[in-house]
């Protein structure tokens, strides 16, 4: 296309994103979903026009909160395993700084979103505008310099014609497998309304593929080598394995060379959990029988993951004194962490190469028969914590059980407190994506609007989100969006009266039961909330039942209804899956009138001797 059009920078980037496709499994699809919105003085006039223009190529969703909207936009894009996406703008002000949240949600977890806050006049003319930070010593600075940390690529657009290389750039890193996150470009609200002639051209449709990167032949052959040489190795399976669409491939690895599989958060269902060479999760919420293997490998291959604490046990898992890593990344900085081999490649096309690589070998028989040994043992400990119980108040594990009885397969949702923890070990995922855990960042709230955006994204399957009290109280508006637009979705809200996850931690570290359950909070009288109450007020089928068999018989009901269903149980706050499990460092103070805690810091001084620091 030749010439130009006339637009303003608003259209402009409205088009833009329109234009912008993808190809899935042969499919050609938009690759921007919708845009989020909600609009203010900061937005309505030039993105808001903007937006309507386009209305029948690029959908524009309301929400309630920007937080609950921004969540719902990146696990849009987390359950479209980082294929497709959304854009979130807001006005300036508190409408871009309740973003800023989710912005560092995406970053620490790589998922791609675009953010479009308004921001002050470029021209300076009224200043200072409405909702306007004022830095007395930078005039410069407005409140979306918040987003400058928690971006990939940050932008401020001062004239409209610089939204064009802006776009190219925010395109580069939205797309790219290993840059992947945030990008915020932050336009002034004159500007917005500002016109320009545009090259025609910048508005044809781009087609953006999924980029594999192959590994360097001598990384790639030092890590066979090493590989080769290796007696008990383990391979950790990240989510970079769910987003490069591993799975099988993975599968078809471990099955031909013996090598055990263990899952992080992220990238729990990369295999399925009846997979005889699938030992679960690892580190912190780790299963006994991975962590076992972790313990005794002499080499970890850790595919797609970044390695953080709740994986590694705060650095204190691996013990064997010989023990490798190689690094298998997309990612040049995660690869070489912890002194690692690095072997820089996307985690499909990377364990192609280490198979074909590799040839016939095989990991001890030995290994192998323990591994699976490990495995049995670890689901009988399992089967037991989360059976039908008729306690007056259940555990989560068996609130779990439960659940999964009930809704076999299904996407489950969770992010923040103890939940997170338990369904790592206990929830067994078939399917990859069918475990959707935000726990890089580890957000209250995100929860509602999480699965907001995962129906959204997989609208032919159950979804059930799992959530606690405390992060149902942070962020639940988004069940009024879910209702609103006609998603089916259950809730399950288990209420333990407080902060039950981080009362069991205050304990762990010898504090005293302070300011986390209610019952030990400065107060003049208990809370009552009426959850199902609270839900049926913004439009969904809620009831509160009494134990497991009750709750079974609701999410069956539940399960053969249409639209939001939402089922409240009490559990107990200090009950948790003991089986499994590893330390995590978390610092006990060194000085306390306390006895509880002086002899907490003497056991954390003799953990933190475990650690190793590569």
């Amino acid at each position: 296309m030749t010439g130009t059009i006339r637009l303003t920078m608003a259209q402009a980037v409205a088009q833009f994103l329109a234009a912008q496709m993808t190809e899935i499994e042969g499919q050609r699809l938009p690759l921007f979903a919708g845009v989020w919105a909600i609009f203010g003085h900061g937005n309505v006039a030039g993105m808001g026009e903007a937006l309507y223009g386009v209305r029948d190529r690029l959908p524009t969703f309301r929400a309630h909160n920007e937080q609950g909207m921004a969540h719902a936009a990146i696990a849009f894009a987390k359950a479209s395993f980082r294929r497709r996406m959304m854009a979130c703008t807001s006005s300036i002000g508190p409408g871009a700084t309740n973003m800023v949240t989710a912005a560092a949600l995406a970053h620490v977890n790589r998922l791609p979103v675009l953010f479009l806050p308004g921001d002050v006049f470029a021209n300076r003319a009224p200043d200072p505008v409405l909702q306007q930070v004022e830095d007395f010593g930078d005039g410069t600075v407005s409140a979306n310099d918040c987003f400058k940390p928690v971006s990939r690529y940050f932008d401020r657009i001062t004239r409209p014609e610089q939204i064009m290389p802006a776009l190219r750039r925010a395109m580069a890193v939205l797309t790219d497998p290993a840059e992947c996150g945030p990008v915020t470009l932050a336009l002034c609200q004159d500007t917005q309304a500002e016109a320009y002639d545009y090259p025609a051209s910048f508005f044809d449709e781009t087609v953006w593929r999924q980029r594999r990167v192959r590994p360097d032949e001598g990384e790639l052959a030092r890590a066979i080598e090493a590989i080769q040489g290796a007696q008990k190795p383990v391979l950790i399976a990240g989510g970079g394995v769910l987003y490069s669409g591993a799975s099988e491939v993975l599968a078809r690895f471990a099955e031909k060379h013996g090598v055990p599989v263990v899952e992080t958060q992220a990238g729990k269902s990369a295999l399925p959990h009846s997979h005889k060479m699938n030992m679960g999760s690892v580190g912190v919420t780790g299963t006994s029988a991975a962590n076992r293997l972790a313990d005794e490998a002499d080499l970890v291959i850790a595919v797609g993951t970044r390695l953080q604490d709740f994986t590694t046990g705060s650095w204190a898992l691996f013990k064997n004194p010989d023990v490798q890593f190689i690094g298998l990344n997309v990612a040049a900085m995660d690869a070489a962490k912890h002194g690692a081999m690095p072997l820089v490649t996307d985690a499909r096309a990377g364990l192609e190469a280490l198979d074909a690589g590799l040839g016939d070998w095989r990991a001890p028989e030995r290994w192998r028969e323990a591994a699976e040994a490990g495995k049995r043992e670890w689901l009988e400990a399992a089967n037991a914590v989360t059976a039908a119980s008729n306690a007056p108040l259940p555990s989560d594990a068996q609130v779990i059980g439960a659940v999964q009885r009930s809704v076999g397969d299904a996407v489950v949702v969770c992010a923040a407190g103890g939940l997170p923890g338990e369904l790592h070990k206990l929830w067994q995922a078939e399917a990859p994506g069918n475990y959707h855990l935000e726990y890089g960042y580890s957000c209250m709230g995100y929860e509602i609007a999480g699965g907001l955006g995962v129906a959204m994204a997989r609208p032919g399957d159950e979804v059930v989100v799992m959530v606690g009290d405390g992060s149902y109280m942070m962020l639940n508006s988004e069940l009024s969006t879910a209702v609103m637009m006609g998603l089916k979705l259950t809730v399950v809200v288990l209420d333990n009266r407080g902060f039950g996850c981080i009362n069991r931690l205050q304990m762990a570290t010898g504090g005293a039961n302070f300011n986390n359950l209610f019952e030990d909070v400065r107060r003049e009288r208990m809370p009552e909330i009426d959850f199902a109450g609270h839900a049926r007020a913004m439009g969904a089928h809620a009831e509160k039942v009494s134990g497991i068999a009750e709750l079974e018989a609701a999410l069956g009901a539940a399960r053969g209804r249409e639209g939001v269903s939402v089922v409240v149980i009490d559990t107990d706050p200090l009950v948790t899956t003991e089986a499994g499990g590893h330390w995590w460092d978390v610092a006990v103070p060194e000085v306390s009138a306390r006895e509880e805690v002086r002899e907490k810091r003497g056991k954390y001084e003799e953990r933190v001797k475990g650690r190793t620091l590569g």
